[in-house]
């Protein structure tokens, strides 16, 4: 109760001057097209894609795929959003990923008018700036989470109500009745007071819901922005309704001079004698619980717009982007100068699998793991975002698995190998369905031996390339390259040593690795002379223990 009456306090003097400048003294911030600097709230930003209940999705991206792209810096960078709304609408777009290509089609018309229309892109950025709020997150709780039960002896708080009423009127005519009134009103500071916790949880969202349809109002204004469906314009007209019942949440913010602080203790002793708040809560709940579905058509009307404006201001700040040919067919992964969004002045490069899987070799640091991700992400962000970073994309719709980053689970005993072995178990159990996958994987069974890692890995690797799936897997094991030709592309990274100094090109090459640096590094690195004549004795013994057995 005192932590509420200080925000109240706290807020009340920000409204006089005499503390933190109040939103409407406060100019909105002129929206850029540049990566927000902003602090990104994860738990807050997946609350609408987490409490789905269903996702009717052609593929949800899973948690250990998400950690292995690195999605939440993907997402920061795809971001452009201006709305809480919008943002969280566009992680939902991401993880749940969608095929329809009429609405791709749809949604491209409006991207493309947004990108070249900066009067259009700053009209609709004012209207979506209203929900820039942290409490804005808090809107989809409002459809997706079971609301307060209405209390079993509710009917008592309109009869305390009732009599405060009466008593009140009475009042004037015998003042004997004032000590009723009294009485009344201490039974209703308890209520009142009891009835803050209901109210603490919907303090920030029912206002925040009235904004979104403030805001869904004005876009439906808008010519380019109107759907040609009237159920939006339904739900927004039935959400209007609610205003009358969620008045005491706005009523002191509407408050204005310089005795709003007094004004707003004087409305609270009101709203206490009359029991004003749990009345409208449980009578705004009500309405709200009947009003599911229009309160979720309006939040993915305006997080939808909010999205397609991310993805117009995105495009617009790229050097080099495309949209996807989807194919019907396995015609495998085709990219032209692909490159990763997240890497500045990143070496681009080009790949083309036919319906073969790829098989990636080099050494470390050579930039194997980051090309696999780079296809990764844009598959992804093809499939759900219509848009690539390369000159030309072409794939077919597919499931994005991976197992790259994989580490040990102390907490339920179980080895890096053994929680490694449960991964790919999972992707071979997938690769056997009808749905073709994209296979993302990094230096197959690293805990176990030389001989079994080899053998299994072949045995994984062809297995998972069957069924139409696409596999993209780099390796240190060049044996792998010599068992997998027949159903693999070979391509590789390599690194070359120039003036005693290591020099990356991260360029793809075609073919199998053929030179080898390890050793030569670690000459570079004044490992001691005995130490670096022994490992190379070794090494030219194991190739020519290998050429006999070849």
């Amino acid at each position: 109760m005192l932590n509420y009456y200080a925000f109240r306090f706290k807020e009340g003097l920000s409204k006089i001057g005499l503390g933190v400048k109040s939103r409407s003294q406060t100019k909105p911030e002129k929206t850029k097209n540049t990566i927000k600097k902003e602090l990104f709230n994860f738990e807050h930003i997946a609350l609408y894609f987490s409490n789905k209940k269903t996702h009717n999705a052609f593929q949800v991206l899973s948690d250990h795929t998400c950690n292995d792209l690195d999605f939440d810096e993907v997402f920061q960078f795809l971001d452009r959003t201006q709305s809480r709304v919008g943002q969280q609408y566009l992680y939902d777009k991401l993880r749940c990923i969608k095929l329809d290509e009429a609405q791709t089609q749809e949604d491209e018309v409006l991207i493309e008018r947004l990108s070249k229309d900066a009067v259009l892109r700053s009209q609709i950025q004012k209207e979506l700036d209203r929900l820039k709020h942290k409490e804005a997150y808090y809107i989809s709780s409002l459809f997706q989470e079971e609301h307060i039960q209405v209390p079993s002896w509710f009917l008592a708080i309109k009869l305390l109500s009732f009599t405060s009423f009466c008593t009140l009127i009475l009042t004037f005519f015998n003042p004997v009745f004032f000590a009723v009134l009294l009485g009344v009103f201490c039974v209703n500071f308890v209520i009142h007071y009891w009835n803050k916790r209901n109210l603490v949880k919907y303090v920030s969202s029912i206002p925040q819901l009235l904004k979104l349809n403030k805001v869904a109002n004005q876009l439906l204004k808008i010519e380019y922005t109107k759907p040609d469906d009237s159920k939006i314009l339904k739900a927004v007209s039935r959400i209007n309704q609610l205003k009358n019942r969620t008045l005491f949440f706005q009523i002191e913010a509407g408050i204005q001079g310089d005795f709003e602080i007094v004004l707003w203790f004087l409305l609270d002793i009101i709203k206490t004698l009359f029991l004003l708040e749990p009345l409208f809560l449980f009578g705004a709940l009500k309405r709200l619980d009947r009003e599911r579905v229009e309160v979720e058509t309006v939040f993915k009307y305006v997080g939808r717009i909010d999205s397609l404006l991310s993805v117009a201001l995105l495009r617009n700040g790229l050097n080099s982007w495309c949209t996807p040919h989807l194919s019907d067919v396995n015609t495998g992964v085709v990219a032209k100068e692909i490159y990763h969004p997240l890497i500045s002045d990143c070496q681009v490069n080009s790949i083309e699998t036919r319906e073969r899987s790829v098989l990636l070799t080099g050494s470390n640091m050579s930039g194997k793991t980051t090309f696999i991700r780079t296809i990764g992400i844009n598959i992804l962000s093809g499939l759900t975002l219509n848009t690539c970073f390369a000159k030309q994309m072409q794939f077919r719709p597919m499931r994005i698995l991976s197992a790259i980053r994989i580490s040990d689970d102390l907490m339920n005993d179980k080895s890096y190998y053994f929680e490694e072995v449960l991964r790919i178990k999972a992707l071979v159990v997938a690769g056997e369905e009808t749905v073709p996958n994209l296979f993302l994987l990094d230096e197959l069974f690293k805990g176990t031996n030389t001989a079994e890692r080899i053998a299994a890995g072949k045995a994984v690797l062809s297995n998972l390339a069957q069924h139409g799936n696409t596999v993209l897997v780099s390796t240190h094991d060049i044996e792998l390259t010599d068992l997998l030709t027949e159903t693999y592309e070979l391509y590789h990274f390599s690194e070359f040593v120039a003036e005693e100094r290591i020099i990356f090109d991260y360029k793809l090459k075609a073919g199998k690795l053929k030179n080898r640096n390890a050793i030569r590094i670690l000459e570079l690195n004044k490992y001691p002379v005995t130490l670096i004549e022994e490992a190379k004795k070794l090494a030219a013994d194991f190739d020519d223990f290998k050429n006999i057995s070849d």
